[in-house]
């Protein structure tokens, strides 16, 4: 049981999942996907 409400209960840090927000919003503003994985890449160097 505890399998079954692991895969449906939502993970992660609530911090990354803004991060991924606003990725999603500079994308929708305009700037090209290459850029935006070239700065998550830094990013996630740093």
């Amino acid at each position: 049981m505890k399998r079954f409400s692991h895969a449906f209960r939502r993970g992660g840090d609530p911090n990354a999942q803004k991060g991924a927000l606003g990725y999603v919003l500079a994308w929708l503003l305009g700037v090209p996907i290459p850029i935006l994985i070239i700065v998550a890449l830094l990013r996630s160097c740093a």
